[in-house]
């Protein structure tokens, strides 16, 4: 069975055998993530899973299958299976959110309504417990200003300007998030100051954050954002072109911090999802501006990060960043990147009728690609992209079921609409076709609509029936393998994650032994998926 050995790393030797731990054991899962679901009846990609693994899961309920990449395994299941699935568990980063309570000094506070405009749940959620831990961090390094590093619609930014008083400049590469975060702060301001005077309070300057447009290409853009001229509008907010031309990595303090403007010269970099290599570039950049004294990083979007130049000794590539990973030869490529964003609490807190769903548009899908190997084999070259198609037909189907039940006596005995249950059971009706054929009809005309709208996404002509048909017999016995297939491939995503995070940690140990780097779960899992902070801290006096 599994090891019960506790990974840890605290230092730099005990992150780099977590490391080669994971890279040896998903060595013989190549197959599962180089992958590509959409090809899975084209390529046959059950046939390389164990046939015992495979007999097993087909049989399985979709609630056991989708507790597979939380680590929950059956008794009655083979043995390897068992081992398979624990040692994944073993090797993955717990991402049970932390107790903030042990960290002295910090509070989460409550957003006010004003701040917490615009914000959904999940995003107030972020931004609460961030806002917290950065400043707790400044006020730890002794550092009054933050850089927010793709910041959005400002967000994070305001609430570390309006409630925490730290001076923030908030980068982002869209000018339209720039004037809507100016726009934003500017209610926000009216708001406290209109507030003060209702009240009869002392009035006080208050901290807006400064915004700078730029597209961030590399820790030279972050790091040397002056190279091109930078103008102050009226409200004292500064535009950068995007065009920018940057070279010298330390001069970021200088260039965006100039000290007519601001009383202290260190800062804190940090970044709410910072996408693909642009999270990469924020420790590059903390580690080469010596100015930068802290740096809080929750990335996300590995599928975006670049990988082409392993054989580079001084590359600036996404994945790897640390020697220690570059030294182990290690690439992932695009498919296992993607898989690397999937979320075990996601598909365990699915109930059975989403799951159903899940794995009937995976397998729609599949079926799909068929087709288009078979009739449009040109379009293959150009990675099709057909959207959710599979979504905005549940969402038709489920505009009809309403206008229904205005009409003929509303939801069935399981409190679900009618036509509802039929829809999210269709994926069970395929499975169970042999036995009833109107179910296979049913199953069948929902692949016609499918491939209809996909070829209709793709401005391709649609087919006759009978080459729907033909692609429909040769896959409908397989669909019951793609429930089983898909959560045994998506329980690695949470090793590939942790791999990709401990190369970031990696990267910062290496660096320096005057530093301080962890990794800290900062978010629910369930609301946030991507809810590892890495924090860094410079300590040298």
């Amino acid at each position: 069975m599994a090891e019960e050995f506790k990974y840890s790393c605290n230092t730099a030797s005990e992150t780099l055998q977590w490391i080669h731990a994971i890279i040896n054991f998903i060595a013989p899962y190549r197959y599962f993530l180089d992958a590509h679901v959409v090809n899975f009846f084209k390529d046959r990609l059950w046939e390389p899973v164990d046939k015992e693994w495979m007999d097993c899961l087909r049989k399985e309920s979709v609630g056991n299958l989708l507790r597979i990449p939380s680590g929950v395994v059956q008794d009655h299941w083979p043995g390897s299976l068992k081992e398979f699935i624990l040692t994944l568990r073993s090797l993955s980063l717990s991402r049970e959110q932390a107790d903030f309570q042990e960290f002295s000094g910090m509070h989460i506070a409550s957003l006010n309504n004003v701040l917490a405009q615009g914000m959904n749940h999940k995003k107030k959620h972020e931004v609460e417990a961030l806002s917290a831990l950065v400043s707790l961090v400044a006020k730890q390094v002794g550092a009054r200003t933050v850089v927010d590093v793709g910041a959005g619609q400002g967000y994070l930014a305001q609430v570390l300007a309006f409630d925490y008083q730290l001076s923030v400049i908030a980068i982002d590469a869209c000018s339209h998030h720039g004037k809507i975060t100016d726009a934003r702060a500017e209610r926000i301001r009216k708001h406290y100051a209109a507030k003060m005077r209702k009240n009869c309070s002392e009035q006080r300057e208050f901290s807006v954050p400064k915004t700078v447009t730029c597209r961030v290409l590399s820790s030279d853009t972050l790091s040397a954002l002056s190279n091109s001229p930078v103008e102050n509008d009226h409200a004292g907010n500064q535009h950068l072109s995007q065009k920018c031309s940057v070279s010298q990595p330390s001069r970021l303090a200088e260039d965006i911090l100039p000290s007519r403007s601001y009383s202290d010269s260190t800062l804190v970099i940090a970044g709410l999802h910072a996408c693909g290599d642009l999270s990469v570039t924020m420790l590059r950049t903390f580690l080469e501006c010596d100015k930068a004294k802290a740096v809080i990083s929750v990335g996300c979007c590995y599928n975006l990060l670049s990988e082409e130049a392993i054989d580079i000794a001084d590359s600036c590539c996404g994945f790897p960043v640390s020697q220690g990973v570059k030294s182990a030869g290690v690439m992932l490529d695009k498919n296992a990147r993607d898989l690397a964003c999937q979320s075990a609490d996601r598909w365990r807190g699915l109930d059975e009728h989403a799951g159903l769903h899940n794995f009937e548009l995976h397998a729609l899908r599949a079926a799909f690609q068929i087709v288009l190997f078979r009739h449009y084999p040109n379009i293959l070259l150009e990675s099709p992209a057909i959207g959710r198609q599979g979504k905005a037909l549940r969402r038709q189907q489920n505009q009809r079921i309403l206008e229904s039940n205005l009409h003929h006596g509303g939801p069935s005995e399981s409190g679900e609409p009618r036509e509802s249950v039929s829809f999210l059971h269709e994926y069970s009706s395929i499975q169970s076709s042999k036995n009833c054929k109107s179910r296979a009809v049913d199953g069948y005309s929902l692949f016609v609509k499918f491939c209809e709208s996909g070829l209709g996404r793709l401005h391709l002509p649609h087919l006759e029936d009978t080459a729907y048909s033909a692609v429909w017999r040769e896959s409908e016995s397989y669909f019951e393998l793609i429930g089983p297939y898909w959560s045994l491939r998506a329980a690695l995503g949470s090793v590939l994650e942790t791999l990709i995070l401990l190369d970031r940690l990696l990267l910062l140990q290496e660096y320096d032994s005057d530093l301080e780097a962890s990794l800290l779960p900062i978010f629910n899992p369930v609301l946030s998926p991507r809810n590892m902070a890495i924090i860094a801290k410079k300590i040298r006096k």
